[in-house]
């Protein structure tokens, strides 16, 4: 197992350790839902610096990127962030990933921690025009200050005008007293925040700051299990869950971060799928009685015949209901409907919704 460098912290507060990804990371310190609570009501810090950050370069670098991605990164301008997918040539999706436009012809790849080795040589092997990449990974790390009060708890920590940062924009500049630092209004929560980027040897001093400076603010280290009740909340995907080499981006709701007003990787059959519609989708339901939805549980008809199953499932500490996402047939996708959900040896019904879960 690798370690983060702050893997000796989270120790010492107490956390609970698991493997993911191939890393030691914390996935709770207190309980999932303080945890959870603390960033819906006001300020939690995760350290996500298992996450990979390629660097893509040249005159070539949009040319790949646009090879490789479903959105337009064309539309990107220095300082702003972008959400997309990388499809493979099945009809799957190689990963999910935020594109960062550092400079002109300077790209940042931020991709997930299981995929960082297969993004790698995915990349590498559709780069035959040129552009220069670099895996940054080992070397950076990653906080996630996220939370309704993190600009108020963290505007101490840099000259930079926090409330400045809009949405899927960021800043490269001081916190917490080191320079070059990337300041992302970026975020897996729905509660705000930003995610900061910095060199490993750095991230503990940045750390220990960004505790201080929101102590009064109620700020807490925050786990993994929360980071994944949060973005479930929010009916965000999550790789090796929802959105896998076998699932498209269509059916998976990403036909918004799908633009066929350029060529990638699989245009042609994804655009055929777009348009003649996906034979499954991807949908997000509510629990109509007790019951905790989980990954592979069986969806079933009124018939109680199998539509489908389940990719992600919880017990919302916001809604204190069970949620959750799975694919069904699209002729049974319809927001309304009610379906069967098999637990165990149960058949609890649930109502399909439209996301997010939950509101503001």
């Amino acid at each position: 197992m690798k370690n983060t460098a702050l893997t000796k912290i989270h120790q010492a507060l107490g956390a609970k350790l698991v493997p993911f990804a191939g890393y030691n990371m914390p996935v709770q310190y207190e309980g999932v839902k303080i945890e959870h609570e603390t960033v819906r009501k006001s300020v939690g810090v995760f350290d996500v610096s298992h996450m990979g950050e390629f660097l893509v370069e040249g005159k070539d670098a949009l040319n790949l990127i646009q090879k490789i991605s479903s959105n337009d990164a064309s539309k990107l301008t220095i300082g702003k962030a972008q959400y997309s997918c990388m499809p493979n040539d099945t009809g799957g999706i190689v990963d999910d990933l935020i594109i960062y436009k550092i400079k002109d012809d300077s790209f940042l790849l931020v991709v997930n921690a299981s995929n960082i080795e297969k993004d790698w040589n995915w990349i590498k092997s559709k780069n035959d025009i040129g552009a220069k990449i670099q895996d940054l990974s080992a070397d950076y790390s990653l906080l996630a200050i996220q939370g309704p009060k993190a600009i108020e708890a963290m505007q101490s920590l840099t000259s930079q005008d926090l409330s400045a940062i809009s949405f899927y924009n960021f800043v490269v500049g001081n916190f917490a007293g080191i320079e070059n630092v990337i300041i992302s209004a970026t975020g897996y929560t729905g509660s705000g925040g930003f995610e900061i980027y910095c060199k490993n040897q750095e991230v503990e001093q940045i750390w220990d700051a960004v505790l201080k400076a929101g102590a009064s603010f109620g700020i807490k280290p925050i786990g993994l299990a929360a980071r994944d009740t949060l973005r479930l909340e929010m009916g965000y995907c999550l790789y090796g869950n929802d959105i896998d080499d076998t699932t498209s981006p269509i059916e998976a709701g990403l036909g918004w971060i799908t633009k066929f007003n350029k060529k990638f990787t699989n245009f042609e059959a994804l655009k055929a799928e777009k348009t003649n519609g996906p034979k499954r989708k991807l949908i997000a339901f509510e629990m109509n009685s007790r019951g905790i939805p989980r990954q592979g549980y069986k969806i079933t008809n009124e018939k109680d015949a199998p539509i489908g199953t389940v990719t992600s499932g919880t017990m919302s500490p916001s809604l204190n209901k069970g949620i959750g996402m799975g694919y069904v047939s699209s002729t049974h996708s319809v927001v309304g409907n009610t379906i069967n959900i098999k637990i165990r040896k149960n058949t609890v019904p649930a109502t399909i919704i439209k996301l997010p879960f939950y509101k503001k």
